[in-house]
Parts: C-alpha cells; structure tokens; sequence
C-alpha cells in the first residue's frame, strides 16, 4: 500500500475574501520556526511508520498546499523536501505538487522548485477578469497568471492546474464563458472549476448579509457547470472527477487520464494519506484525524515531542476511528465523485467482503430511477445530472 502525503503551509500574504481555510495574514516572522516544527513532524512520523510498518512508509505523491505555499523561498523548500527523503521512500516517479499564487512566481524560484523534483504547479487563477479577482480580494492580476504560465514552462513544467471559481456574485453566463476560455487560451494540463461557497465567517459573507452583495444564483451556477463541461469535452479534456478535467493523451486510461491529478486520487478512492502541518487532516491505519490548527500551538506541541503512535504526531488534535460501515459511506460519497472509474465492484467486494448490489441493492435501483445514478452490475457512476445533485446521491449511502 503506497501513502501519500499533504504538507499545510498556513501563511499568506493577506486573506482572501471568500476564504475560510486555516490561513493567516501577517505572520511571516513565524515561517522559519513552523517550518522547523514541521520538519521534526515529518521526521516523527516517517519514524513512527517505519516502526509500526516494518519499511519506511512508501510515498507516491506529496502534496504543498495553503495558505500560499510559494511564499516560501526554494531554500525553505530543499529544507522540506530533504527531510521528506530522509523520512519517507518516494516512490519513483512520486508526483509532488505545489499550490503557488501567481504573483508569488519568478523564474529562479520556479527552476528551483523543478530541479528539486516538483512536478506539478496549481496555480490559483480563480478568474481572469480584473472586476471579479477584486470581488475575491486576490492581490494579482489575469497578466500575472499568464506571466506564470509562461514562466512555468520556461522552468520545465510540463504538468500545470489552473483553478477557477464560478457562480460569483454579479457573474453572467458570457463573464463566466470569458474566464474559462482565457484560462484555456494558455493551454493548461489540468483545470479544476469550483462553484463559489459563502461562507460563515468571510468578509464576503458579511457582504452578502448585509444586503452590499448579492448572493450567487445556484440556477446559473447549474447552467455554468454544463456549459463548461460541454466546453473541455470539446477542447480536449476529459472530466475524471465532478470538479476537474484533464488534457486528454494518447496513453490515458479507460477510467483516469494520465494527466489526472494523483494524490486527489488518493482521497477520492479513500486510500491513506498523512497530514502534516497545523490543521492538517489524515486518514491512515483506520483513523482520520487532523492537526491543531494554530500555528503557534502546533509549534509548541512539536516542540514538546510528547510521544505519539503511528499515523498520530504530537500535533494532533482531533481523532476518530473509522470502522467497517463509515468506511463503507465514505468509499460510496467520494468514488462516486469519479466521474469516469466510479465506485467498481470487483474493489469494492475484495475489500469489504460483500458486492456493491448486495449491500446497496435498494439504494442504487432508486438513484437509477431518479437519473443520478448508472449501474451496470459492476460498476456505479454519477449520470451528467447527477453530478449536479451529487449530495443527494451520496446521502443515500450514509
């Protein structure tokens, strides 16, 4: 069973306004001793596993994400990836990913990144139009992007995700149609589309509250999401996931393009993974578990070293044990979102011991008779509606 690894890097610049993941604004003076903490949790955990294990875990891909992992300079990150090898077998040829903000890129930096072995950039684009990147309180612009991507490609990137967010406030159809074709004009390996969440807590929550913005249209959204599906199907793309598509290759797979993003595999086919880092999450050894998320605390308890057992470090917070029926929901809510693979049989009756129609015979008959849900006997798959209503498909399997 190969692992794989997501690192948080909670820093950013300033804080978007739509953003509520654990990310902080105006801490950079906190960068070295997190990232000394988080190198000691690497170097825990990797010790932990080879323990508990017998061999040292074997990591196929690694993923930096925020925050704004690129405000580190390729320094900090030889630091971490030195510790990564030292701790953990990468296996060959290990994805390693780098979320990065484009006007944190130059060309020194990324040459770095790749000679160390990063082989995929996802670039948070978000739009490409100067009115709604002010909406989402980015500090770049569309030019900043394509200077990236350019950039990227000079470094040798030959694998780059551009995110985009739809169903903004004050978004039509042709602004949204505008966006996802400027993003395209740059000829992007991969492109993950996110419908917009207000959520609880973000300026832009308390903009829409208060009645100074109005709150996205879920209808539009809907027609939005089918547009740009029928527009990558069109450009080359194949759409593996609800969220995301792939530049279709000569060698891709019947269920997974070769361009698919790796490690978000992993979470979609509920395989293990280790969060490391303050707020990270983690699924192994029948725990999910996450991390403290204060910088400072997850300093101190690296600091502390208090012992801990494997997939656990001394950081983290929150655990629960996951037995056969969770994971049984679990496996159901996020392989369907595998718009192509789905949830199989076969996988599905080696690893619990019962066939997917035994188990779900009712609920998937239903789902079929609703138009969500495919099922040929051996595998299930969301329908194109389905994928709109995807939570009420997935609620039945809880």
């Amino acid at each position: 069973m190969r692992f794989s690894l997501y690192l948080h890097i909670p820093f950013c610049a300033a804080r978007c306004s739509y953003c509520d993941f654990n990310t902080y604004a105006g801490q950079g003076t906190l960068i070295p001793h997190y990232l000394q903490a988080l190198a000691n949790e690497i170097h825990l955990v990797g010790e932990q596993g080879r323990r508990a294990l017998g061999q040292t875990v074997p990591v196929h891909t690694v993923y930096f994400g925020g925050g704004t992992p690129t405000l580190l300079t390729a320094r900090q990150f030889e630091l971490l990836l030195s510790a990564l090898h030292d701790a953990f077998r990468l296996t060959p040829p290990a994805e390693v990913t780098v979320e990065a903000n484009p006007n944190t890129l130059n060309l020194s930096k990324l040459r770095a990144l790749h000679a160390m072995g990063v082989t995929r950039l996802s670039i948070g684009a978000q739009s490409t139009l100067a009115s709604e990147l002010r909406l989402l309180g980015r500090r770049h612009g569309f030019p900043d992007v394509v200077r990236s991507v350019e950039l990227a490609r000079q470094a040798g990137f030959d694998n780059v995700n551009l995110d985009l967010i739809y169903g903004l406030p004050h978004q039509g159809l042709q602004s949204w149609q505008a966006s996802l074709r400027g993003a395209l004009a740059l000829q992007p390996e991969h492109l993950s589309l996110y419908a917009l969440s207000i959520e609880p807590g973000t300026p832009l929550h308390t903009r829409v509250q208060r009645g100074l913005t109005p709150a996205p249209d879920p209808d539009l959204a809907a027609d939005m999401y089918e547009w740009a599906s029928a527009e990558l199907e069109a450009s080359g793309y194949a759409q593996y996931e609800i969220s995301n598509w792939a530049r279709r290759s000569a060698d891709d797979e019947p269920l997974a393009p070769r361009l698919a993003c790796l490690h978000n595999l992993q979470y979609w086919r509920n395989l293990p993974y280790l969060g490391l880092g303050a707020g990270a999450h983690g699924y192994a050894s029948g725990w999910r578990y996450s991390n403290t998320p204060s910088p400072h605390a997850y300093i101190a308890r690296l600091r502390a070293q208090q012992p801990a057992e494997f997939p656990f470090s001394p950081a983290v917070e929150t655990r629960a044990a996951v037995n056969s029926d969770l994971a049984i929901a679990e496996t159901m809510m996020m392989g369907l979102r595998l718009t192509l693979e789905g949830v199989g049989d076969p996988a599905f009756r080696q690893h619990f011991g019962v066939s997917l129609g035994d188990r779900f015979r009712t609920q998937l008959a239903e789902l079929q008779a609703q138009g969500l849900l495919s099922w040929d006997g051996a595998r299930a798959r969301l329908t194109p509606r389905g994928r709109l209503l995807a939570n009420r498909a997935f609620a039945a399997f809880l």
